[in-house]
């Protein structure tokens, strides 16, 4: 996970490890609605100009075109297999 401070926080106030208890004591529903308010507290890491995510809308549009390269990861690990032969 990450390091913890505790020193930096006054002693009334819950510690990470309280939190991280009581967020995942929530039922799954709630711990979902959770996880996005905190995921939309952060900056974003990729943006549409990186590459990463250029690649990744140009290999799902291909998709889109020609479904018929789809391949299963069964098929995925037979064809790495094959090529450690």
């Amino acid at each position: 996970m990450f390091e913890w401070h505790a020193e930096r926080y006054p002693s009334h106030m819950a510690t990470i490890v309280e939190i991280e208890k009581l967020a995942l004591s929530l039922p799954e529903k709630e711990r979902a609605a959770l996880a996005a308010n905190l995921l939309d507290s952060l900056p974003g890491v990729l943006f549409d100009e990186d590459e990463g995510v250029a690649e990744a809308l140009r290999r799902d549009s291909e998709i889109d075109a020609n479904p018929d390269q789809i391949i299963s990861l069964a098929q995925l690990d037979a064809q790495i297999q094959s090529r450690r032969s």
